[in-house]
C-alpha cells in the first residue's frame, strides 16, 4: 500500500520550499514527459547560443577596440 505524500512532505523530503512546488507546477503542470524533456533540451540549446554570442560579441569589441587604436 502506498501514502500519498502531501506537498510539505514531499518539498521536506526533497529539501525545497514549498513555494518551488507551487512554482514548477504552474509552470509543467499541463506538460507530458515529453514535452518538459523538450523544454529542458531547448533551453540548454538556448543556453549555449547565447554564451557563443556573447563570445563573439567580446570578439568584435575587441577587435573594434584594436582596430581604433591603430589609426
Amino acid at each position: 500500500m502506498s501514502m500519498r505524500l502531501g506537498t510539505a512532505d514531499l518539498a521536506r523530503k526533497h529539501g525545497i520550499s514549498e513555494a518551488t512546488i507551487y512554482n514548477w507546477k504552474a509552470k509543467f503542470g499541463d506538460m507530458d514527459v515529453s514535452e518538459a524533456k523538450r523544454l529542458k533540451t531547448l533551453e540548454e540549446e538556448n543556453a549555449k547560443l547565447e554564451k557563443l554570442l556573447a563570445e563573439q560579441m567580446l570578439d568584435a569589441a575587441a577587435l573594434c577596440e584594436l582596430l581604433s587604436k591603430k589609426s
